[in-house]
């Protein structure tokens, strides 16, 4: 008998160093922390993986057991639809809901994008992350990313236009995106955003911290894009006067269901759109993938920043990205 009734659910910690470090303003670490949701049914069993995150209140342990916490109602057929009213936005939602569309696929015989009806992705360029660091470190590690097409640098507030000179002069031909996230003030904001222009950067993302960046709709200004300040579709429309883009990063929607949905509003509401990842395995890359085809900016560059990913993961050509393998996800 095939029921959702009988579906069970597991999740655990999993852990995977970081090719050397990876810093931003908030700090540093050297490992990534994930938390892998399986629901099986049936002998099949779909995989969703998040990263938890400091900086909106989330720990490994808490989102652990955030999870463990819906196995009854997985036992009782919770769907992916419901799953969306029964949980909140947030890393604990996003790996059971990538899980439910694993799972959902499979069963199938379906592709994930084809059971949700989306464009079918292709190879993108991804954006390539220099940690932030003194002018010096950071011109030495953009020198070996410097064949990258696009590069995507970590800020920190003090001593940023230097950054920024630095890394263009390390990579004259390469893309920039500069995300300082939050890091700068409105004192230092004019300032900073000068450098950006002189060095030809493409993009900055979140400059101001959420909810004090009210500047960004006083100042001339390049292309900004939010992301702290951004969170799943009820977070948009406040934000129209001060970005033009928006970071989509399936840990802050709480899956890829509302990922979607939040990419198809950004769209009409004339946002341009970031798909964008926390440092993590390619499980956590491959359902973000479906959003690439509405994506002007892709950065899922988390498994390059590894010192190993899980098998079967996302083929990498440099700064080339392919779709998922249905031995991955979807």
């Amino acid at each position: 008998m095939t029921s959702m009734k009988f579906a069970a659910l597991a999740a655990r910690i999993e852990r995977f160093p970081i090719a050397g470090s990876f810093t931003i303003s908030r700090g540093a670490k050297t490992e990534a922390v994930t938390i892998v949701a399986e629901v099986s049914r049936d002998g099949l069993t779909g995989r969703g993986e998040c990263v938890p995150y400091p900086r909106y209140g989330e720990t490994p342990e808490a989102t652990l057991a955030a999870i463990q916490a819906m196995q009854q109602a997985v036992a009782d057929g919770l769907t992916r639809q419901a799953l969306q009213a029964a949980m909140a936005p947030g890393a604990a939602r996003n790996a059971l809901d990538c899980a439910l569309i694993d799972l959902e696929a499979k069963a199938a015989g379906l592709r994930a994008w084809n059971l949700l009806d989306r464009p079918v992705p292709g190879e993108r360029t991804t954006a390539y992350t220099i940690s932030l660091g003194t002018p010096e470190a950071m011109e030495a590690a953009t020198a070996k990313a410097a064949h990258r097409p696009l590069l995507k640098i970590k800020l920190g507030g003090d001593g940023d236009p230097e950054r920024i000179a630095a890394v263009r002069k390390a990579a004259p031909e390469s893309e920039l995106i500069v995300d300082a996230n939050e890091a700068w003030t409105e004192a230092n904001l004019a300032h900073n955003l000068a450098a950006c222009d002189a060095a030809g950067v493409t993009l900055v993302e979140q400059p101001l911290p959420a909810g004090r960046d009210e500047a960004l709709a006083r100042i001339k200004r390049p292309l900004v894009c939010a992301d702290e300040s951004v969170h799943d579709r009820s977070s948009l429309v406040p934000l129209r006067d001060r970005y033009d883009a928006v970071n989509i990063k399936l840990d802050k929607t709480g899956g890829l269901t509302e990922a979607l949905a939040m990419a198809d509003a950004a769209q009409a509401l004339g946002f341009e759109i970031m798909i964008g990842c926390m440092v993590a395995t390619s499980l956590s890359m491959a359902p973000a993938m479906l959003v690439t085809p509405q994506a002007r900016f892709v950065d899922l560059d988390g498994p390059l920043l590894l010192a190993r990913d899980r098998d079967h993961g996302l083929r990498y050509d440099d700064s080339l990205v392919y779709p998922p393998d249905v031995s991955l996800w979807g």
